[in-house]
C-alpha cells in the first residue's frame, strides 16, 4: 500500500462508517478497484481504521456521555450480541467473509432494497421515543440487529438505524444511538485483532495505519453532521438506492 491509497481507503471509511451503506463493504470494493491484495495487513488495515472513525462519537458526544450512567449500561447492553458472536465467529468473519466480492454485492444490492421497502413504509412523521426512554430489553434487541452487520456489505449503521426505529425510537435518536453503539462494537473488533496479530507490524505498516486512523477520523466528523441533519427532513430510501446502483455497477464493471 501507498500512501495515495491509504487517504483513499481513510475517506472512504469514515464517510462509510455512519451512513447505511456499509463501510466494510466500500472497503472491499476499494480494496479491489485500488488492486490491493487481500493481504493480512490490508483486513487489519481495514478494521483498524474504523477505530479512527468511531473516535469522532465520543469527539462529538461527550457533553451527552459524561456522567450519564443509564446511557453507558444501554451502549453495554446493545454491545453484548456482537460482541459474543464475533468473538466466537472472528476467525471465520475475517478469513472467508472479509474480501468476498460476492458476498459484498449481494449483501449491498439485499439490504438496499430492504431500505428502499422499509421507508415506504415508515410512517411521514419523525414521532418516537428518545434515547433516555430507551429500555434494556431494546437495547438488545437492536444489538441483536447490529449482530446482523458482521456480513460484509450489510451496514452496521443500517442494522443498528433500522433496529431503533422497529423498537419505537424516533429516526434521529435512532442514529445517534446507532453512533453511540458504534464505539464498543468497532473498539472490541480492533483490539481482538491486534491482539490475534501479536502487533507485528513495522515501522512502515505503523504509519500507514496511523495515517489511515486519522483521515478516518477527519471524515467521520463530517460525515455524522451530515447525517444527523438529512434525517430530520429524508428517510433511508436514497441510501438504499445508492447500493443498489454501486452493487451493479461494480458487478457489471469489475467482476
Amino acid at each position: 500500500m501507498d500512501f495515495l491509497q491509504v487517504i483513499i481507503l481513510s475517506i472512504v471509511e469514515g464517510l462509510s462508517e455512519f451512513l447505511p451503506i456499509s463501510s466494510t463493504g466500500h472497503l472491499v470494493l476499494a480494496s479491489h478497484i485500488l488492486r490491493l491484495e487481500q493481504s493480512e495487513f490490508l483486513k487489519t488495515f481495514e478494521i483498524f481504521i474504523q477505530l479512527g472513525a468511531i473516535l469522532a462519537v465520543p469527539f462529538l458526544y461527550w457533553k451527552k456521555l459524561l456522567n450519564n450512567f443509564h446511557l453507558w449500561k444501554l451502549i453495554v447492553v446493545g454491545f453484548l450480541p456482537a460482541g459474543v458472536l464475533g468473538l466466537l465467529f472472528f476467525d471465520y468473519i475475517k478469513q472467508t467473509l472479509i474480501g468476498n466480492e460476492w458476498v459484498t454485492i449481494l449483501a449491498l444490492a439485499g439490504c438496499g432494497i430492504f431500505l428502499i421497502l422499509h421507508s415506504r413504509s415508515e410512517k411521514p412523521n419523525h414521532s418516537g421515543s428518545d434515547i433516555g426512554a430507551l429500555t434494556y430489553k431494546n437495547a438488545l434487541l437492536i444489538g441483536l440487529a447490529q449482530s446482523v452487520s458482521m456480513v460484509p456489505g450489510v451496514s452496521r449503521a443500517a442494522a443498528t438505524i433500522v433496529g431503533g426505529m422497529f423498537v419505537g425510537m424516533s429516526r434521529q435518536a435512532s442514529v445517534e444511538f446507532s453512533f453511540l453503539l458504534a464505539m464498543p462494537t468497532i473498539l472490541g473488533a480492533t483490539v481482538l485483532d491486534i491482539a490475534k496479530s501479536d502487533f507485528s507490524f513495522s515501522t512502515q505498516e505503523l504509519t500507514l495505519l496511523l495515517l489511515g486512523f486519522a483521515g478516518a477520523f477527519l471524515t467521520a466528523l463530517a460525515a455524522m453532521k451530515f447525517l444527523v441533519g438529512y434525517v430530520q427532513k429524508h428517510n433511508f430510501s436514497a441510501f438504499g438506492v445508492y447500493r443498489i446502483v454501486a452493487a451493479v455497477a461494480y458487478g457489471l464493471v469489475f467482476l
